[in-house]
């Protein structure tokens, strides 16, 4: 788990500037990418974040890129439902390119906290095979 894309609706941003700090130690050495504001957000939450353009001026656009080039490990999103932004197809694009290629996708807190364990036990699992 190296590269993980963070992205929340306005609505979300400080649940999900609150769920990274709650899990730090989860996830150090883990390298955060993520749309503008929402970047903007978590760095002020003292959490260093590779800026993306914001998503409304292409950053979905460049986030489905780097799923593309397999630059991304998982894509946390913290959505609003009753959201439905004019550039709402490239927020589908993204999800369908998750879909699609196969990257761990979660769109809510619970989610979230279950996909990071969940690649945690597989990383141990897989250190574990490899000193067998």
């Amino acid at each position: 788990m190296k590269n993980i894309v963070v992205i929340a609706h306005d609505a979300k941003k400080n649940d999900l500037v609150r769920f990274l700090k709650e899990r730090e130690e989860w996830v150090q050495g883990v390298k955060f990418v993520a749309t503008g504001r929402t970047a903007e957000f978590i760095e002020a939450g003292g959490i260093t974040v590779k800026h993306m353009s914001p998503g409304r001026y292409g950053g979905y656009n460049q986030i489905t890129d780097m799923i593309k080039n397999k630059e991304v490990d998982i894509v946390i999103f913290f959505r609003d439902p009753i959201v439905k932004e004019q550039y709402h197809e490239d927020i589908q694009s993204l999800l369908d390119t998750c879909d699609n290629l196969v990257i761990p996708l979660a769109t809510n807190y619970a989610s979230a906290e279950l996909l990071i364990l969940g690649m945690i036990r597989k990383e141990a699992a897989e250190k574990y095979k490899a000193v067998e």
